[in-house]
């Protein structure tokens, strides 16, 4: 086993840890330690809400889910020799639930969840159309999961960061500041918000204390969005085997890693798609000298995606086009069209049963293809999800017989208001 360089103790909060990460982007967040190129070493990360979420049928938590305190990150980590304009190559080895702790009170500990975030809390993609908070838990048997709250089905889950990332140079933060601020000013009461600014409250900032911490505090990045130094991609393929190639814009790179999913559909349309949990990543990392110019890879992370994960072989695809539900024709909006996939998707799955909240969690959970598959052909795009029809315990394509009918449970426990 590499050598654990990031402990973490399932007993105590984030804050309270021998060695406290982050929650937010900034330069001048201290490294917790300093790795040379070519080391192999593994990282405890907690769930992204610190425990906030719990194993129970009740979507309370996810009403009032804490946003001012994620993403829990662990690190910074130097690399030792690491300049800006270098790329930084992270191979991730092996990912998974906590080790060696099969239940428990934590997400990670043989257990997961999935919620839909309510629209003034988070929201999510289809927002619009699914307002109100909702959860699903689901259980951990080795690599496959399965749900008390969306049954009959059952996969094995893409295991992976959500989100990993080198720290921003004080030049490139205030890029992002000032562009998303400038966002913001173009709607500034909206629900969700357009961005989130730099938010004080509750930020995490490693060893940082006094003046130092208030002036970092008050100019870091929240860690929501993905951005030029890679972050929360939320990329379902950052499995075991995969590389990544990080822009290095601070001497040391300082990598940060954290948001670890047991599962998760492409586009985590739920905003709280992915199955969460707590758990443990182990890292290889190496140096690019002068990689960002070599390779024109300047503002944007590049992969190569892991070979693991499971091998389904057969799907049923839905497919949307860039026309909005009343009727409005939009040119070549493949958001949009990818919005229209994914409610034609959940609509299907309610002829089995299910309820509309349930299919919505299970697209987010379940590691379907999301592609945008026409983009060309004016005025519409077309974008399709895929849906493995092996995670089913039912026939679930197209038949004369019709749809069998299945017993949905007790549904996913919505929230009141």
């Amino acid at each position: 086993m590499p050598e654990l360089l990031y402990p973490l103790d399932s007993r105590k909060r984030f804050t309270d840890q021998q060695l406290v990460g982050h929650n937010r982007w900034h330069p001048d967040i201290p490294p917790v330690a300093t790795v040379k190129p070519g080391a192999e070493f593994r990282v405890h990360v907690r769930e992204w809400f610190d425990g906030a979420i719990h194993n129970d049928d009740s979507a309370e938590d996810v009403l009032n889910a804490p946003l001012s305190t994620v993403h829990c990150l662990s690190g910074p980590f130097a690399v030792e020799g690491a300049r800006p304009g270098d790329l930084l190559v992270v191979d991730i080895l092996d990912i998974g639930p906590i080790p060696q702790e099969d239940s428990g009170p934590l997400a990670g500990q043989g257990w997961g969840y999935t919620g839909i975030f309510p629209t003034d809390n988070g929201g999510g993609f289809l927002t619009e159309h699914f307002p109100d908070a909702y959860k699903a838990i689901w259980d951990f048997s080795g690599h496959t999961a399965t749900s008390r709250h969306i049954p009959g089905v059952r996969f094995t889950g893409i295991t992976h960061p959500g989100l990993m990332g080198t720290a921003p140079s004080k030049a490139l933060l205030a890029k992002w500041n000032t562009r998303e601020a400038a966002l913001i000013a173009t709607d500034p009461l909206r629900v969700p918000p357009l961005a989130l600014p730099p938010e004080p409250r509750d930020a995490v900032l490693g060893a940082l204390a006094g003046p130092e911490y208030d002036r970092v505090a008050a100019e870091a990045a929240r860690t929501a969005p993905p951005r030029e130094n890679g972050g929360n991609q939320d990329i379902k393929n950052f499995t075991r085997g995969s590389r990544v190639f990080y822009p290095v814009f601070v001497d040391g790179a300082n990598l940060s890693v954290g948001d670890l999913h047991f599962s998760q559909g492409d586009g985590e349309i739920t905003f709280c798609g992915a199955i969460e949990m707590g758990g443990f990543i182990d890292l290889r990392v190496d140096l690019i000298e002068n990689g960002m110019e070599l390779y024109g890879v300047a503002e944007n992370a590049i992969f190569m995606p892991g070979s693991e994960g499971p091998n389904y072989t057969e799907y049923l695809a839905f497919s949307g086009t860039s026309v909005t539900l009343d009727g409005e024709q939009r040119y070549l909006d493949s958001q949009l069209s990818f919005e229209r996939a994914c409610l034609h998707a959940i609509d299907y799955l309610t002829k089995f049963g299910y309820s509309r909240e349930q299919a919505y969690l299970l697209l987010g959970a379940a590691p379907i293809e999301g592609r945008l598959s026409g983009v060309v052909d004016i005025p519409n795009s077309c974008a399709t999800v895929y849906i493995p029809t092996a995670i089913f315990d039912f026939p679930v394509t197209p038949s004369a017989s019709g749809p069998v009918r299945i017993d949905p449970g007790p549904g996913a426990p919505r929230a009141s208001r």
